[in-house]
């Protein structure tokens, strides 16, 4: 069999980073889609390329589907094949509900629901033809709670999870499976604006006592992707130390 393919979105930073390193040391070719960060995204080509890897990077905005078209176009011109295609790709707000602006709440959306749902759309066929592949959309746990102050981010990962579930059902028959990460707090960019404090009054509310890692949570979406979750679709992962249970 062909060496595997998987295409991870914001796979520049964070938990798309340490998915991309996991995927390459488990003999993956990765494909790294960045929106803004390509020096990061280029660093990290060259670091899984001197391990060994074949890899690469493209820049995308996945709200954008011509630009989505050319992402997957681009996998299958320089790899041949799609096996796993995970939706890390992600924008989060915190604001109340009543400061929201109409451009923040469609941007949040067009990126964390849309951009998921673009490149649902365009690798599938590639999927279809092979009938087998998986798909790992990462969502968070407040899609599951909802968290005050994160309506719009809440509600756009709650739809997410939507789409995980009616997809898992689609494509099942066609041997393709679909899943679902809600990751809690982890130590990436999206918690670099706590204060000290509040980070450790976020640690002490979650039961294990602590923030969790971007490798924790890559380790999860490589587990959904993995032949050992063989017969696992349509469900929600949500490694969170439980804070959401």
């Amino acid at each position: 069999m062909a060496q595997p393919v998987v295409l991870i979105t914001g796979g520049s930073r964070g938990i798309g980073r340490e998915a991309a390193r996991l995927f390459a040391a488990r003999g993956y070719r990765v494909l790294i889609g960045y929106h803004r960060s390509r020096e990061a995204a280029e660093c990290l080509e060259g670091e899984l390329t001197a391990a060994g890897a074949d890899a690469m990077s493209y820049g995308v905005d996945v709200s954008v589907p011509a630009q989505v078209r050319g992402l997957i176009a681009a996998c299958l011109s320089r790899f041949g094949r799609l096996d796993v295609l995970v939706n890390n790709a992600g924008l989060a707000s915190q604001k109340l509900v009543t400061e929201v602006t109409d451009e923040e709440w469609n941007r949040l959306l067009a990126v964390n629901v849309s951009g998921a749902f673009y490149c649902c759309r365009e690798a599938l066929p590639a999927m279809l033809r092979e009938h087998r592949g998986a798909i790992v959309n990462v969502s968070s746990m407040w899609g599951i709670a909802g968290a005050s102050c994160e309506v719009a981010y809440s509600a756009a990962k709650a739809a997410l999870i939507g789409l995980t579930r009616a997809l898992a059902r689609e494509v099942g028959p066609s041997g393709i499976r679909v899943n679902c990460v809600a990751p809690g707090a982890a130590d990436t960019d999206m918690l670099a604006s706590l204060t000290a404090e509040d980070r450790r009054v976020l640690a002490e509310e979650t039961p294990l006592g602590r923030i969790g890692t971007p490798e924790e949570m890559a380790h999860a979406i490589c587990f959904l992707a993995s032949e050992e979750a063989s017969f696992i679709t349509g469900q929600v992962l949500s490694p969170n130390g439980g804070l959401v249970i």
